[in-house]
């Protein structure tokens, strides 16, 4: 018995093998090859512990129904989206649980130009599957694509304008410690090397760089090296966060301000997208740049389908994803790294000096509260804010000239996700205590 809550609105993801279990890794298999229909699959995997067990079912699953598999062994994902765009690949699929804990495992699986398929599209595969498989069956093949790989990031950036930086890198024991040294060659900086071994254990800390946690020991060695800045990359690299050279960290949506800035010089009028819990300060100073500002959902996938829709150069999000419109849309932690040097080394201030021009606004955590009637609080926030300027964008956005807020439902558990930000903290300090008093007393 398969258990369906692996399944995902963007991937399949869940503690192994309590729930995602070789015999699911065998169906999904199966129904990932009838669902894209190709005869070639590329194959890549992170340092998870369990990934080699969870790729043999996998493979047996997608050659069982006649497709080829081609594996391109441990790598980071965004290499699994380029053979997909550059490599002439129409399906590919990466064995990674992104960010969680080590228990868990997953799929995160694509079509052509890197477009994402739900985990909810491969249930319904999953369900149809009929009993026996394809007469044919598929083999498997082996693939080196590094070179090619690193020759497309590096079109990103001139590296001959890049100056000879000294950077903290920790890789969290994933996949950048084997893709940073292989940058390294093509770069006049010096890398400062943490957790470069991979291990699915992550026994250095969590592998989720936002976490207090993750940045503790990095922060210091920042300033143990007299650093320029630092970097902190998550298991399979979509995800990463920059500290600045005294060890502090820099906000996403300030991060896709510093970012944007570049691609506005490059292509000046270009669409920038943002999501509905990102700072104010985003569109503001994405429009002083000359930029186009784009409002979308919060996550991954809609970020993506919102540049594609609008035609956006960038994209990002307070979860540090960061993505691209000439790496087909997707995110890479590599190109936003090579991207951040260029910046840096054209305009010559350090990195704190840049992010502080847009730390304008106060901005509080998000806020997770457990609510049961997720819709019905909404409902009665609505009621109770409609002074204010409201959009159902993603949950309830409600804005006022010094602050805004926004409540939106989590998809899988029962909470409210509440962001709040204001002119000055002692404003944030008050409307966040009052709009969590609102919602608790009305729960």
């Amino acid at each position: 018995m398969i258990d369906q809550k692996i399944f995902k609105s963007y991937d399949v993801r869940g503690i192994y093998p309590e729930e995602l279990t070789e015999e699911a890794a065998y169906a999904i298999g199966r129904a990932f090859a009838r669902t894209v229909g190709v005869q070639e699959i590329a194959l890549g995997s992170d340092m998870r512990i369990s990934g080699p067990a969870l790729r043999e079912q996998l493979i047996a699953g997608i050659t069982d129904e006649g497709a080829d598999v081609v594996d391109f062994g441990l790598v980071p994902i965004d290499l699994i989206y380029f053979a997909t765009s550059r490599l002439g690949f129409q399906a590919g699929v990466m064995i990674t649980a992104s960010h969680n804990p080590k228990e868990y495992n997953g799929f995160k699986m694509v079509r052509a130009d890197a477009l994402m398929i739900s985990g909810e599209a491969i249930l319904q595969a999953v369900k149809q599957l009929p009993t026996e498989s394809s007469e044919k069956k598929g083999v498997v093949k082996q693939r080196d694509a590094w070179a090619e790989y690193i020759d497309h990031v590096l079109t990103f950036v001139d590296v001959k304008k890049i100056k000879p930086f000294r950077v903290v890198v920790d890789a969290g024991n994933g996949m950048a410690g084997k893709v940073i040294p292989q940058l390294e060659k093509y770069l006049p900086i010096t890398v400062v090397p943490m957790n470069f071994e991979l291990d699915g254990n992550f026994p250095a800390h969590p592998s989720n760089p936002l976490l207090p946690e993750s940045q503790a020991g990095i922060a210091a060695e920042i300033k143990k090296q007299n650093a320029d800045f630092g970097v902190i990359f998550d298991g399979d690299t979509d995800r990463l966060i920059f500290l600045d050279e005294t060890g502090q960290f820099i906000q996403a949506d300030i991060t896709l301000l510093i970012l944007a800035k570049e691609f506005l010089r490059r292509e000046p009028g270009a669409g920038i997208v943002y999501n509905a819990v990102c700072s104010r300060a985003v569109p503001e100073f994405v429009e002083k740049m000359g930029g186009r500002p784009i409002r979308s959902r919060v996550g991954y996938f809609f970020v993506t389908q919102a540049m594609r829709a609008e035609k956006g150069i960038m994209g990002g999000e307070l979860s540090s994803h960061y993505s691209f419109r000439d790496n087909s849309f997707a995110d890479s932690g590599f190109i936003a790294f090579l991207i951040l040097l260029q910046l840096l080394s054209q305009d010559g201030r350090p990195l704190s000096a840049i992010a502080s021009e847009y730390q304008v606004y106060h901005k509080a955590p998000e806020n997770n509260l457990e609510i049961a009637d997720k819709e019905a609080v909404i409902a009665k926030v609505k009621r109770q804010y409609g002074d204010g300027k409201q959009d159902e964008l993603d949950g309830l956005t409600v804005e006022y000239k010094d602050w805004w807020f926004n409540v939106r439902p989590s998809n899988t558990e029962p909470l409210l996700r509440v962001t709040v930000e204001a002119a000055v903290k002692e404003l944030l300090e008050e409307k966040s205590s009052e709009l969590t008093a609102f919602i608790n007393r009305n729960r």
